[in-house]
């Protein structure tokens, strides 16, 4: 593989990074809590949209290689994530008078029992969209880029997620509130904010965006219980990077963790691609230590910037 098809990887894997490490970070903003269940919540949605896509799979034409019904079960995928995250808040967390640290523990608990629900009923293998594979676009062959329209839509879709993010927080009226909100609670409580109500709106947005990066992690690899346990770590990884809180520091920090991971297998190369230097000058780290580098980048930066690039400081 080439370099170039190395950054598309990465370009591909970023956007589905983004989306996770958003709605991570937008809980933590208005929750104040570090939500591991985040990554189970992926995977509802992926599981939601693998059912909802075997009833509607063939309906209509095709999108950047991809039946509408695809796009019928990414925004079926979306919602049952949603709901599921709203349900667990007003039963689970909104009744527990307990600290960040509670609910912390709390949410580990949540997370082992959507993955225990997902297991009883889809089992422990792995499971694919039946959508038949595309072979690479032949523009982009030449300069060694194997890219498919599929991982265009990726992109695409992630792009179209994080514009509409951020024209709500930037141009509406709830936006303004959750900003406020995120900011200063109590201040906003005063001002007559209802906080609650920002609180659910919160966890719609958030979930929602978890269950997107879901369907689209199953997309791009494939859907298996444990999909989103296995990412968090670089979800966490890049919302620490960008700033634990900050919406916009996630959006940096996912797309360079998620490069980062995905351009790993180059270490060992670096000799061997760079002009004029010996071939010992690689690294000797190959793929299967992409998520070691990633932790190794998350303890860094909470030793040396815990504030991140654009947060407030994490603990």
């Amino acid at each position: 593989m080439s370099v170039l098809e190395y950054l598309a990887n990465g370009l591909v894997f970023s956007s589905i990074v983004v989306l996770s490490s958003i709605g991570l970070s937008l809980v933590y903003s208005i929750a104040n809590f570090a939500n591991f269940a985040h990554g189970d919540t992926m995977t509802v949605g992926a599981y939601s949209a693998l059912v909802t896509f075997g009833f509607v799979g063939t309906l209509g034409a095709e999108v950047l290689g991809l039946p509408l019904g695809f796009f019928l079960a990414l925004v079926v995928g979306v919602a049952v994530a949603a709901a599921v995250a709203v349900v667990t808040h007003k039963i689970v967390y909104e009744p527990l008078e307990v600290g960040s640290i509670g609910l912390l523990i709390t949410s580990i608990g949540v997370a082992f029992v959507y993955r225990a629900i997902v297991q009883l009923g889809f089992g422990t293998g792995f499971v694919e969209f039946q959508i038949p594979l595309l072979r690479p676009i032949e523009a982009l062959i030449p300069y060694g880029i194997r890219m498919t329209l599929h991982d265009v839509a990726i992109v695409a879709s992630a792009a179209v997620l994080v514009a509409g993010l951020h024209a709500l927080l930037q141009y509406t009226d709830l936006g303004r509130k959750m900003r406020a909100t995120a900011d200063n609670p109590s201040l906003a409580r005063v001002s007559g904010i209802r906080t609650d109500r920002i609180e659910i709106w919160t966890w719609v947005i958030g979930a929602g965006l978890a269950g997107a990066g879901g369907v689209f992690l199953g997309l791009y690899n494939n859907i298996s219980p444990r999909m989103g346990f296995n990412i968090l770590l670089v979800v966490f990884a890049a919302v620490i990077l960008g700033g634990i809180g900050s919406v916009y520091g996630a959006m940096v920090g996912g797309f360079l963790i998620g490069m980062i991971n995905q351009l790993t297998p180059i270490l060992p190369r670096l000799g061997q691609e760079i002009p004029f230097v010996p071939e010992s000058f690689g690294i000797p780290i190959g793929i299967e230590y992409a998520n070691a580098i990633v932790f190794l980048i998350m303890v860094a930066v909470l030793l040396v910037r815990p504030s991140g690039i654009a947060g407030e400081e994490a603990t």
